[in-house]
């Protein structure tokens, strides 16, 4: 869907984008088509995309899977939706083919109160910024997660999940995910791809489910509480921090078994020493 045609569409239809639900399409072609080869898609694969606004990626999609779903919560654009791809997707009864549904429907909501196994998934999506983060912290967590996630985000939240120990990004998202992800790749996509323009930078990444869990279920809310502890205020300590919730021995105790100064800030800190910190202060 080129620039003139997704301005022609919407302007026939009387549709103004409201900048409140993140309406910044992605028109270029070219990025359109690096997103779908990030997602490496195979025809038996069932993709998740939220946010499809006026389809110029759902109609790649459905030229790759086998499956897509697509959550759009702007109820303007769902039967918009539906006549776009309704001519290539009709089957013989005259309906849409069920390799397409279109569900109208809040996509955080949605995740909140209808968990699903979404393990045989792949999320490939044009995520609308004011809610990428907590999507991705409700889709991308645990064994019930997407083996792929191929994402379009401000770039500032994209560098939060590849960042590294020490880096200004590094912080609670990135180790959310980075648990049950692997980081893949990363592409910057400039403003005047998208109608109309966004005010900040954006970027594509591609992650991939790590093959095993590296915490075991029952430890997964004692992680999050000390990763959320720790970095509730960057500057302090993590020992002063984590005083809130566990007496200082027990803390001191486990800080030197693992080797971590008691002076050490949770900036210092990798996935595999927050771990392994979760499994001491767990038992």
């Amino acid at each position: 869907m080129k620039l003139n045609e997704m301005r022609e569409c919407l302007a026939r239809h009387g549709i103004q984008l409201t900048k409140s639900l993140g309406q910044n399409f992605l028109h270029d072609a070219r990025q359109l088509e690096r997103i779908v080869a990030l997602a490496e898609l195979e025809r038996e694969d069932k993709v998740l995309e939220i946010g499809p606004g006026l389809g110029p990626l759902t109609s790649r999609l459905l030229e790759k899977a086998g499956e897509v779903l697509a959550i759009e919560k702007d109820g303007r654009l769902v039967e918009i939706l539906e006549t776009r791809l309704a001519d290539s997707l009709k089957t013989g009864e005259n309906r849409l083919s069920p390799q397409l549904k279109i569900m109208h429907a809040d996509a955080l909501h949605f995740l909140e109160k209808e968990p699903m196994d979404w393990s045989d998934w792949k999320l490939v999506s044009n995520l609308p910024y004011s809610v990428a983060s907590p999507i991705l912290v409700q889709l991308a967590a645990g064994p019930l997660a997407p083996r792929r996630v191929v994402a379009t985000l401000q770039l500032e939240v994209a560098q939060r999940l590849f960042a590294r120990t020490d880096d200004d990004d590094y912080g609670i998202l990135t180790l959310l995910i980075q648990l049950d992800f692997e980081p893949v790749e990363m592409v910057r996509i400039p403003p005047g791809c998208f109608f109309p323009p966004p005010d900040v930078e954006s970027a594509c990444v591609a992650l991939k489910r790590r093959p095993q869990s590296l915490i075991p279920a029952q430890l997964r809310p004692v992680f999050r509480k000390i990763v959320k502890r720790a970095f509730s205020q960057r500057r302090k300590m993590m020992l002063k921090l984590l005083k809130q919730d566990w007496p200082r021995e027990r803390l001191e105790a486990a800080m030197l078994e693992l080797g971590i100064s008691p002076m050490e800030r949770a900036e210092k800190l990798g996935l595999e020493e927050f771990i392994a910190l979760t499994q001491l202060l767990a038992a």
